[in-house]
């Protein structure tokens, strides 16, 4: 969606920050010993409470409130009662609609202590996402987002997973445009002022590519290579993006 009036962006900045609060508090429920559906639990009663409802429920009937992924799952991840563990690296993503809004954001957390390589993707991804968003402003192309954080994942020796792309939120979860990750000279469209959209650089240590699992949800690596994400909704502007989810 692209913002129309001040409404809108009241309306966008409330489910941002109801998500953004949702996510700041399972990272810090997050223990060893705790299981996914616990976690995700803690993540559905804020939503609840706040009046607002899971997106992948309400858009795609996903068997959670939130996804929750471990180690090599780069996505979608069901909740249940995997156990997590130190040394993991646990991506929890949350999306939520409240008044006809959605937004959209992701972290992903080493439960320390990890292994080096573990926590320098983590801290790579981080910052592809910085990197990215100092190439979202009006003028730029989307493209310009993408090669910016691409750029960033092979500074780092990583690999930027080409088939979640960032996307297009607001009215939907998922809408018009796809904001790549990397280089694509096809995401050749001009960000405009207003524009709401996700940034989300997936990052793996060796694939490129996601398979789904037997659960026909979990994206994985088809090599069991580790991946992190992390992501914001933003609107576009002039200079430096507004963070919608950001708390």
């Amino acid at each position: 969606m692209s913002i129309e009036s001040e409404k809108d962006l009241i309306g966008l900045l409330r489910i941002g920050r109801i998500v953004g609060l949702t996510l700041q508090k399972m990272t810090a429920s997050l223990r060893s010993g705790i299981t996914t559906g616990e976690l995700d639990a803690i993540g559905a009663e804020l939503l609840r409470k706040e009046g607002a409802r899971s997106a992948p429920i309400l858009t795609y009937n996903f068997p959670g409130a939130t996804c929750i992924s471990i180690n090599d799952e780069a996505a979608h991840g069901i909740p249940g009662s995997r156990v997590i563990q130190t040394g993991d690296l646990v991506n929890i993503d949350v999306s939520a609609e409240l008044d006809g809004y959605f937004a959209d954001t992701g972290a992903t957390v080493p439960m320390l202590p990890v292994e080096p390589l573990k926590q320098k993707l983590a801290d790579c991804t981080r910052s592809a996402l910085e990197k990215g968003l100092t190439a979202a402003r009006a003028g730029n192309r989307i493209y310009d987002i993408g090669r910016t954080m691409e750029n960033e994942v092979r500074r780092c020796g990583f690999h930027i997973i080409r088939d979640l792309p960032g996307h297009g939120v607001g009215r939907k979860l998922h809408e018009p445009p796809s904001v790549p990750g990397f280089f694509n000279k096809r995401a050749n469209d001009i960000l405009k002022e207003g524009l709401v959209i996700t940034i989300e650089p997936f990052v793996s240590t060796r694939a490129s590519h996601i398979v789904t699992a037997a659960d026909g949800w979990t994206l994985k690596t088809p090599d069991g290579s580790l991946v992190a994400q992390y992501e914001h909704t933003v609107v576009i502007t002039k200079d430096r993006p507004i963070l919608v989810t950001a708390v």
